[in-house]
């Protein structure tokens, strides 16, 4: 699947999948599979606010995005089934008596900063590139 001839010429390959090493552990499907998830609204909000603050349990999560039970399960599986969010469960209950929480994947980390939140941030540089009040 890989290409080791184009990574040495510098030149991109005729598939994208061959941008892929022989080795990987992933397909080019499932990194965009990847991508297609974290392309929602909901899921994006999901994996920055867990990438940001390590941890949180579903009831953290509702609470910092006011959505209903189903709905925040509902994206958390599809964060999951992806691979850009675990679920964790202790052995024992939090002060709130809560046993699950979830938290980011490196792959979560990843495609959250060096995707969509770089996108985001070089909104900065491009408003101070082109300010004409400086």
């Amino acid at each position: 699947m890989g290409t080791k001839h184009s990574r040495a010429t510098g030149e991109p390959p005729d598939d994208p999948s061959e941008l892929l090493p022989d080795t990987s552990v992933l397909s080019l499907d499932e990194y965009l599979e990847m991508q297609a998830a974290i392309g929602n609204r909901t899921r994006f909000e999901i994996v920055y606010r867990l990438v940001h603050t390590d941890e949180l349990t579903p009831t953290e999560l509702d609470s910092k995005m006011d959505l209903d039970d189903s709905t925040l399960h509902y994206h958390l599986g599809k964060l999951q089934d992806v691979g850009l969010v675990q679920k964790r469960v202790r052995t024992e209950r939090d002060s709130d008596g809560l046993y699950t929480y979830y938290r980011s994947t490196v792959l979560g980390e990843a495609i959250l900063e060096h995707g969509v939140e770089e996108l985001l941030r070089r909104e900065w540089d491009f408003t101070d590139a082109y300010d004409s009040t400086t």
